[in-house]
């Protein structure tokens, strides 16, 4: 297997470590620091994405975060902007808010899977698949459950369920996407979307973190 000269200072927690010698990625993958480094790149990735999430101003501007909109809601936000473009500005702003609202639900789930990671997780990274992809499956329906009654309870808090089904009175839209032959959206219908959003929009944040810094810090690997 191809050789790597480490030759960088890799941050690992709050210390510095300088690595001079020649060592394979196989030999980096099984050992506890190849673990720790992917470890320290995905946390520092969901500290990223919880910072985004717990300031509003920040999840709105963030193009990973729209990005991850579920293709059911950004069909009846396009509705929406044809008739009620200032209600599609009132529904973001308040799955921003229901977005740091879930904070404190989703970062123990995904530090728990991170801390999870064991050396088949990390053989895999090595032949091509991303570490958030692999956070990824360990987590996505578990978050998506969990914060779910929490955005249900934002938005239940606000109406918008309600004042979305009366902007859209008549509008077929609804019943093609969400049920059939039913033209509203239910809260929890809404809730859904907006849950499939938040996490697919967090793992978005991480895995761009990770892009950014594999260079750097997962080079020793191989990748």
């Amino acid at each position: 297997m191809k050789k790597y000269i480490i030759a960088a200072a890799l941050l690992i927690g709050t210390g510095t470590l300088v690595l001079t010698t020649v060592q394979s990625c196989q030999t980096m993958a099984t050992s506890d620091l190849g673990l720790s480094i992917i470890k320290r790149v995905l946390l520092n990735g969901i500290d990223k994405g919880m910072g985004i999430y717990s300031n509003k101003e920040a999840f709105l501007q963030n193009n990973l975060v729209d990005k991850a909109l579920p293709k059911e809601l950004r069909d009846i936000n396009s509705t929406l902007e044809k008739i009620a473009p200032s209600l599609v500005a009132k529904e973001r702003d308040f799955i921003a808010q229901a977005a740091a609202y879930t904070v404190n639900t989703s970062k123990p789930i995904l530090q728990g899977a991170v801390n999870s990671l064991n050396a088949q997780d990390v053989t895999r990274i090595i032949q091509g698949t991303t570490a958030t992809q692999i956070l990824k499956e360990k987590t996505s329906q578990q978050l998506v459950a969990a914060i779910a009654p929490k955005v249900d309870e934002k938005l239940n808090e606000y109406g918008i369920a309600k004042t979305i089904n009366t902007a859209l009175s008549g509008n077929n839209l609804l019943g093609s996407l969400l049920g059939g032959g039913s033209n509203n959206i239910n809260t929890g219908g809404l809730s859904k979307l907006a849950s499939e959003q938040l996490v697919n929009g967090l793992f978005n944040i991480i895995e761009d973190y990770e892009h950014q810094n594999s260079k750097a810090l997962l080079g020793p690997l191989g990748k």
